[in-house]
C-alpha cells in the first residue's frame, strides 16, 4: 500500500464486509429462533483486516523488523481493542463491544504497521 489512508480503507472496507456478513448470520439465526440478536461475538469481523495483515507482513520483503513492527503493531492493537470493548460491554451487547474492539484493533493496527514499518526499515537498512 502506497499510503496509510489506503490502508486504512481496504482493513476498514473489509471491516465492515465482515460486519455485514455477521449481522445477515445473526438476522437469519435469530428468525430460525437459534439464539437472540446481538449474542454472537463482534470480534469475528475482522477474519479479513487480518488476512490483509497477513499479505503485508508477506508482502514486506524480508528482514527482523517486519516481526517487530508486526509484533508491535499487534500488542498496541489487541491493546486498545480490549479496552474498547471492556468499555462497551456492560452498555452493547456482544456484537456491538465487539464490533469496536475489532474497529479499534484495525485502526491501530494500521497506523502503527504503515508507520513504524517505513521508520523501522529506514533505520536499520
Amino acid at each position: 500500500m502506497a499510503t496509510v489512508q489506503d490502508l486504512l480503507g481496504v482493513a476498514l472496507a473489509g471491516l465492515v464486509s465482515g460486519l455485514v456478513i455477521l449481522l445477515i448470520f445473526e438476522g437469519a439465526m435469530s428468525l430460525v429462533r437459534a439464539s437472540e440478536f446481538g449474542d454472537a461475538s463482534g470480534w469475528i469481523a475482522i477474519v479479513l483486516p487480518v488476512w490483509l495483515f497477513t499479505e503485508e507482513f508477506r508482502a514486506a520483503g524480508f528482514g527482523a523488523y517486519r516481526i517487530i513492527v508486526a509484533v508491535l503493531a499487534a500488542g498496541f492493537g489487541v491493546a486498545v481493542g480490549m479496552t474498547l470493548a471492556g468499555l462497551t460491554a456492560p452498555i452493547f451487547p456482544n456484537l456491538v463491544s465487539g464490533g469496536v474492539g475489532a474497529l479499534g484493533l484495525t485502526v491501530v493496527y494500521c497506523v502503527v504497521w504503515f508507520y513504524g514499518l517505513r521508520w523501522l526499515s529506514h533505520r536499520v537498512g
